[in-house]
This record gives C-alpha cells, sequence and structure tokens, in this order.
C-alpha cells in the first residue's frame, strides 16, 4: 500500500485513452470489490498534473544517481548496467522479461540486468485508479507499478516497455503514433507495438553515452 505523506508520488502513466477491456497478454489476478481501477478520468488528470512531473524528474534521478554510486568504482565504463528486481511483479514475469530484451537489443550503451540485490529500481504490481506508471520510493530507488486493470486493456509487454523508457530518460508523448513506444495509450487499445522506434533509441543512446555523462547532464 502506498503512503502519500512518505512517498513521492505515481508518475509517468501509460495513459489511458479507452476504458474497453482489450486481450490481455497473460491472466490478471481477478480484482477485489473495494480495489482501485484505472480510468481514462483519473489517468488523464493525473497526467497532466505539476505533481507527475515532478515526480518525473525525482524517479529518473533517483535511478541515476544509484547507478552513477554503483559505478563510480569505474569511471571509464562506456556501457552502463541497470539492475533492477522483478520479484515483487511475479504477474508479469514473462513480460518484463521480453521488455528487457526489447530494449537490450535496441540500444548500446545502456543494459539493464535483473538482479535480487544492489537493484536500481524494481517492479511492483496491483490495483490503482491511476493506472502504470514510474515513481520514486523518495529514497534513491526507483520503481514501476504495472496496473492489472490496465495491462487487460493494452498489450501488456508494450505497458511494460514503456515504463521501462522512462527508467531510460524518455518522456511520455500521448500524441505520437502507435510506431512510437512513448506514446503509451495514445493509440488505443489496438496497438500492439512494443518496440521503441529510431528515434527513441537514438535518444536513449545518447542519453547514456560515455557512461553517466549525457544522463547526469540531462537530470540538471
Amino acid at each position: 500500500m502506498r503512503h502519500p505523506r512518505t512517498l513521492l508520488a505515481a508518475a509517468l502513466g501509460l495513459g489511458l485513452a479507452a476504458v474497453a477491456a482489450a486481450p490481455v497478454a497473460s491472466a490478471a489476478p481477478a480484482q477485489s470489490a473495494s480495489a482501485p481501477v484505472s480510468s481514462y478520468a483519473s489517468v488523464s488528470a493525473y497526467q497532466q498534473s505539476q505533481e507527475n512531473a515532478a515526480a518525473t524528474k525525482a524517479f529518473q534521478q533517483a535511478v541515476w544517481k544509484e547507478v552513477a554510486k554503483q559505478r563510480a568504482a569505474n569511471p571509464g565504463i562506456q556501457v552502463v548496467t541497470v539492475r533492477y528486481n522483478a520479484s515483487s511483479a511475479p504477474t508479469f514475469r514473462t513480460q518484463i522479461a521480453r521488455s528487457t530484451q526489447i530494449w537490450n537489443s535496441s540500444v548500446t550503451n545502456v543494459k539493464l540486468q535483473e538482479s535480487t540485490s544492489g537493484a536500481s529500481f524494481s517492479y511492483r504490481e496491483g490495483n490503482d485508479s491511476r493506472g502504470s506508471y514510474a515513481s520514486t520510493d523518495g529514497h534513491g530507488r526507483g520503481y514501476i507499478f504495472l496496473d492489472y486493470r490496465q495491462n487487460q486493456q493494452y498489450n501488456s509487454t508494450r505497458v511494460t516497455a514503456h515504463e521501462t523508457g522512462h527508467v531510460l530518460g524518455l518522456p511520455d508523448h500521448y500524441s505520437g503514433p502507435c510506431s512510437e513506444l512513448m506514446s503509451g495509450g495514445g493509440p488505443g487499445t489496438s496497438c500492439q507495438n512494443a518496440n521503441p522506434n529510431a528515434q527513441e533509441r537514438a535518444r536513449v543512446n545518447q542519453l547514456w553515452a560515455n557512461g553517466l555523462t549525457g544522463v547526469v547532464n540531462a537530470a540538471r
């Protein structure tokens, strides 16, 4: 359960464009009658808020600072490894693994690696009226929350890859086409693309060029 007074609010959601159910990539646990469910109104309002914008920057900085500490002993490194822990999102293990594979085959200056210790961010799952999002716990650790309802409505691997894109420094761009991963839910539930386009791949490589130089500058 989230504690609003101690955790920075959720950010960077997929951006629901509809609430009609769509085929789910893998079955998600049934929701309880009292569980909050994602809706267009709640997600849309939050994503346009100043709170969302602030949490966006805070999440990226939290992950980057953690990686910087891990890499301080090797300042000349060219390819950064960002470690994540997926143990708190067992329902989405397949989608997380596929998302990692997609990003690792798409970019060259940063790699994602699953780890049970020393992770810079983690994946979590559950029900949230704001949908899926990336955020920070306020203590130098980022996390990606995967909402059950939203992952039933949208291609689940696309949701996961989209949120992981935020870890790598990409912002939301809901007005983009389905071919643009960071357009999130903008193109609607029929969009099945889970791969970043050429511009998104280039941007991530640019940010992570020469180790952490690019992302550190971007965070300022």
